[in-house]
């Protein structure tokens, strides 16, 4: 492993890097150059009809890659999973990655891009971090779609009636820009511009159409959720939905394309599905089924990851994805950091980690080294795991590529080839607050959970309607088990408030708001936009 700090950027190992033509890839894993849709010479879309010609090939072992509660800044676990993805194949393993698409809200904001880093990443880099093959356009347009049309209907008076006070469905926008949180619109024109009513922006990833996307099996499937989706209520509270408007297969035709997984590659040439990419916390924040599906058909390993901490991101993934998708994880893949550790403690990685194990999915801890860690410092975080009954591997997957993790690599076919018996945390048919209390009490660690009043209204709401058999998404902040952001580590003897609850019925599932959250972000004092740039060439800079 390298110890050395990195003086070459993220853009200047991805532009040294030598690419394969995408159907060197696809062949890779056992795709024709017809089996392909190109789209220029290193990306290609994957028709679904491919699930039909793979229909009687086993299914791989799916891994997933989750971490510890984060600190601002990530702990790498996009970059783990790529090179866990590129270690296996080093050890001769045929694996396939799968993972989300990036934002161009963080891309442009504060974050950077999501595509990996250093010599664990996925290219062609620029493409994947700005506009790629489209699919958040697609979604973003979609989405919009409806929103036309609720206000066309709203100023039209058509039937079925909307009240224009109870309208849900708030625009999008794959941007960072919090001036179009809330606006007004309809102004002026005497009602030549439709009914005035309170309005707003979410960002993309926020976007119901988007986890629609992203938990739908086929273009059929697609459609019905799309047509599922609640615009509003009317005068008597009933749900009017996209269906009951009649735009649900228009906005199902802008995305017959996007339904399609992108193939690309690692630096090292492994294959990469990259699609979807929905918010962790108001959805459940992984990449899409279909892709995943897919992966598990080409590959025997497919290593995927889920957003945030594990109390979030691998909570939404097994309760929701793999109960949606009837999908089997056979191992995890924790993440912890030195800095994240000194933060939050040894006891937070504990808690999480027997978290996954309440799934009855073994796991693993990946101790991703920075390069300005210490090889000591992670050695002794190594010890200290090992005596609490934690098994570790130390990876430097930035700076060392798919060689920076062998050993994790090794230790994760093994477990991932034991026999395990998944199971979700909860039943359908509990209750909607039981749901909620048992992820609050049983993952969190929280003493109880507090409804508002206006919490249990939604809730009794929701289940009146039918609503109560879908799980929960709850939405909380990442930076701890809590539902307060500035209480790190591993606290205890706190209580959940839950503030309201909402459907995201084309979806399948109940969003439940704690704390404050925030669907469409600002940009920082100096955003990452004001650093990229592109020359007479053509060629970008300022991307990382």
């Amino acid at each position: 492993m390298q110890g050395a700090y990195p003086v070459k950027s993220d853009m200047e190992i991805a532009r040294e890097a030598t690419l394969k033509k995408i159907d060197e890839i696809a062949a890779k894993i056992g795709l024709l150059p017809d089996d392909i849709i190109p789209y220029g010479h290193y990306i290609a879309k994957l028709p679904l009809s491919l699930f039909d010609r793979f229909h009687n090939h086993p299914d791989g072992k799916l891994i997933l890659v989750t971490a510890m509660t984060p600190t601002s800044k990530g702990e790498g676990k996009t970059t783990t999973t790529i090179g866990l993805g590129q270690a296996l194949t080093a050890i001769g393993k045929k694996a396939v990655i799968a993972i989300r698409e990036p934002s161009l809200g963080p891309c442009f904001g504060v974050k950077g891009g999501a595509a990996g880093g250093g010599y664990s990443q996925v290219l062609p880099m620029e493409s994947i971090n700005l506009h790629f093959t489209g699919d958040i356009h697609a979604v973003t347009t979609a989405h919009n779609l409806l929103s036309s049309v609720i206000d066309n209907h709203l100023h039209q008076k058509n039937e079925p009636q909307l009240n224009p006070r109870k309208i849900v469905w708030k625009r999008v926008l794959d941007m960072n820009d919090r001036a179009l949180r809330s606006i007004i619109v309809g102004l002026s024109g005497q009602g030549s511009n439709g009914v005035m009513r309170e309005e707003g922006f979410e960002i993309t990833a926020a976007s119901e159409v988007m986890a629609i996307l992203c938990l739908s099996r086929d273009l059929h499937d697609l459609k019905a959720r799309l047509g599922r989706i609640v615009a509003g209520y009317n005068e008597l509270s009933q749900p009017v939905t996209a269906a009951d408007l009649g735009v649900h297969g228009a906005m199902a035709a802008l995305l017959k394309d996007a339904i399609a997984p992108n193939l690309v590659q690692t630096i090292e040439g492994t294959p990469v599905l990259v699609h979807g990419g929905p918010f962790a916390n108001i959805a459940h924040g992984c990449n899409t089924l279909i892709a995943t599906r897919m992966a598990l058909k080409l590959g025997d390993y497919v290593v995927t990851e889920a957003g945030f901490g594990a109390d979030l991101g691998a909570e939404k993934f097994f309760d929701i994805k793999c109960r949606t998708g009837i999908l089997t994880p056979s191992a995890a893949v924790l993440v912890v950091t030195r800095r994240a550790i000194a933060l939050h403690g040894i006891e937070n990685v504990v808690r999480h980690h027997k978290n996954i194990g309440r799934f009855n999915v073994p796991v693993v801890v990946s101790i991703n080294k920075f390069a300005d860690d210490t090889l000591d410092e992670c050695t002794e975080i190594r010890e200290i795991l090992q005596q609490a009954g934690i098994q570790a591997a130390i990876t430097d997957y930035r700076e060392s590529g798919g060689t920076g993790g062998t050993e994790l690599a090794e230790i994760v076919c093994a477990i991932a080839d034991t026999q395990n018996a998944f199971r979700p945390l909860y039943e359908l048919d509990q209750s909607i607050s039981e749901k909620i209390t048992t992820i609050a009490t049983t993952i969190y660690g929280a003493s109880g959970v507090e409804f508002t009043t206006s919490a249990k209204k939604d809730i009794e709401r929701l289940e009146t309607a039918g609503f109560g058999d879908f799980p929960v998404c709850i939405a909380k902040t990442p930076a701890s088990f809590s539902d307060n952001p500035k209480l790190p580590g591993c606290p205890s003897r706190f209580t959940i408030t839950v503030t309201g609850a909402k459907v995201s019925a084309g979806a399948g599932f109940i969003v439940v708001y704690t704390g404050e959250i925030m669907t469409m972000p600002g940009l920082p004092r100096r955003p990452s936009a004001l650093a990229i740039d592109v020359d007479d060439e053509g060629t970008i800079s300022g991307l990382f």
